[in-house]
């Protein structure tokens, strides 16, 4: 498309998430750290909860590429199953070839492996992307997973990634039971105004361009304040004002072709103040 034009080795703002451009910020480090400690102490049940585009996915494709060798992903990552279905997608992730309808039996073939993975020294973890779809049943299902256990060690543990809507489904009261079992949770944030100028440069440098900055202070501070800092979003805008600056045949990028990529995307609009309030000295 445009990267011989710019000089680039690869597109570097494709919404899918390649984690060769994962950049590191505030709350993806906090998350990561949540993460990795949890696991590396046992931790039975994880969850990590953003918005729309925020980099949960990422994050979850990270967990699982670095996770150590005695570790044992099982990786769910369409969860709208019945409780049934989850059942047998765990089995199938385990190597268990089961054909069988009742629940019961099929929980009871995958503590059976789960017993003797713990034997072998095998760490098995259920790692569920976009968890808010999973139904109320199937939540319920999930719960029962996680009382599989001895007396010293979690058989299985568990990491949900998911949008806020996961929140407003585990403050029922029916999912009490189900909450007071996680141990840890964690809440990504949108990139403040710095971030997102440190994530369009971190991109650009990973798709291989070297030059002087391409993007303006000017189109830098438009991006993050029309995207409100979701990683998503910045990548949709920027990739929209290189095409526009490609079409002209500029090599820059100012905050004219930003506002195009913003009239060009549905959701976003032209912003009317900053999305950051502005810090107030008290005055004594």
């Amino acid at each position: 498309m445009y990267e011989e034009h710019f000089g680039f080795n690869e597109l570097p703002f494709c919404l899918t998430p390649d984690t060769q451009f994962y950049l590191n910020s505030k709350w993806h480090a906090e998350a990561s750290t949540v993460l990795n400690v949890c696991i590396e102490q046992g931790e039975g049940f994880v969850k990590i909860v953003g918005e729309v585009g925020t980099g949960k996915t990422m994050l979850c494709r990270r967990l699982l590429n670095g996770l150590p060798d005695d570790y044992l992903p099982i990786y769910i990552p369409n969860p709208y199953l019945s409780a049934e279905g989850l059942f047998h997608a765990v089995a199938h992730e385990l190597g268990i070839d089961i054909d069988e309808a009742n629940s019961h039996i099929v929980l009871k073939v995958i503590e059976e492996e789960l017993m003797q993975l713990a034997v072998l020294g095998r760490k098995p973890i259920l790692i569920v992307d976009e968890a808010q779809s999973m139904p109320a049943q199937t939540l319920e299902a999930l719960r029962l997973v996680t009382n599989l256990e001895t007396e010293k060690m979690k058989l299985l543990q568990v990491v949900l990634f998911g949008q806020p809507e996961l929140d407003v489904i585990l403050s029922q009261n029916a999912m009490r039971q189900l909450v007071q079992r996680i141990t840890f949770s964690y809440h990504l944030r949108p990139l403040d105004m710095d971030e997102v100028k440190a994530y369009i440069g971190h991109r650009l440098g990973k798709a291989g361009y070297t030059g002087a900055p391409m993007f303006s202070n000017a189109a830098i501070q438009l991006i993050a304040r029309a995207s409100r800092g979701t990683p998503r979003l910045i990548n949709v805008l920027s990739h929209k004002a290189l095409m526009c600056a490609y079409g002209k045949r500029e090599k820059t990028v100012d905050r004219n072709f930003i506002l195009a990529a913003i009239d060009d995307t549905e959701g976003v609009s032209r912003p009317g103040w900053s999305f950051w309030p502005r810090r107030v000295a008290k005055v004594a």
